[in-house]
């Protein structure tokens, strides 16, 4: 039974991966390293933005320390910041998903991408209510495909619903857009639902459903399913 559900942000709620990748190609360029579309959406995609930086930097045998790195994150967030306050970036049907969905189970965000930017376009879609907490990309030490975000979102949710029963890693519904957040749901031992608008459905194969978009996805028909699988 599914008592609680965790979102992904980028490419799942928000039509924000083409904003991620110009962002992170304007900032390399600075570097004389350019970042290609197919290379970002083959390999990087669903990457925190500390790893997509080392990913890139390792492919082009390039030294860096942590500090360089941190000069990256922050050139890269004042980029797409500078975006996504001027627009609103959901995708069409994403908010209503998650006002029905907040009707019945407690809902958290576990994001790759950092805290402020996932405030910002939850806030200006006003649905940051809904979220019992965000896990973003400063609050773990591991990004995707490591489980630790759903891990700690979980966690999160446990303690502010206390004193209700605790919710087990089964019993959580982690909604994602990329194989590496698929597999990140998998590694927490968590069912996980795929939507195809960023990845093709032979890419999330680990999903325990696909659906391709939150728009044509019904909540009862859904929890029917994963009740029928598990």
């Amino acid at each position: 039974m599914i008592r609680a559900l965790i979102f992904d942000l980028d490419g799942t709620l928000a039509d924000t991966e083409p904003l991620h990748f110009e962002a992170f190609r304007t900032t390399l360029s600075t570097m004389g390293i350019d970042l290609g579309r197919e290379e970002y959406y083959d390999r990087l995609i669903g990457y925190n933005d500390h790893d997509c930086f080392a990913a890139v930097m390792d492919d082009r045998g390039k030294t860096y320390d942590q500090t360089a790195l941190d000069r990256l994150i922050a050139a890269k967030a004042e980029v797409y910041q500078a975006v996504i306050a001027k627009r609103d970036v959901l995708y069409p049907g994403a908010a209503d998903f998650v006002r029905r969905c907040a009707e019945r189970f407690p809902l958290a965000i576990a994001t790759g991408t950092l805290k402020a930017e996932a405030e910002m376009i939850l806030s200006r879609a006003s649905i940051r209510n809904l979220f019992l907490d965000i896990v973003a990309a400063e609050d773990v030490e591991h990004g995707k495909p490591a489980p630790d975000s759903f891990l700690a979102a979980l966690g999160r949710v446990g303690f502010l619903l206390r004193p209700r029963p605790s919710i087990v890693p089964a019993e959580c519904l982690v909604i994602e857009d990329t194989a590496a957040g698929v597999e990140a749901g998998r590694r927490a031992g968590m069912r996980v639902l795929g939507i195809c608008q960023s990845a093709s459905a032979d890419e999330l194969t680990g999903a325990d459903l696909l659906r391709p978009t939150l728009a044509e996805t019904d909540l009862d028909e859904l929890l029917r399913e994963l009740a029928q699988k598990f």
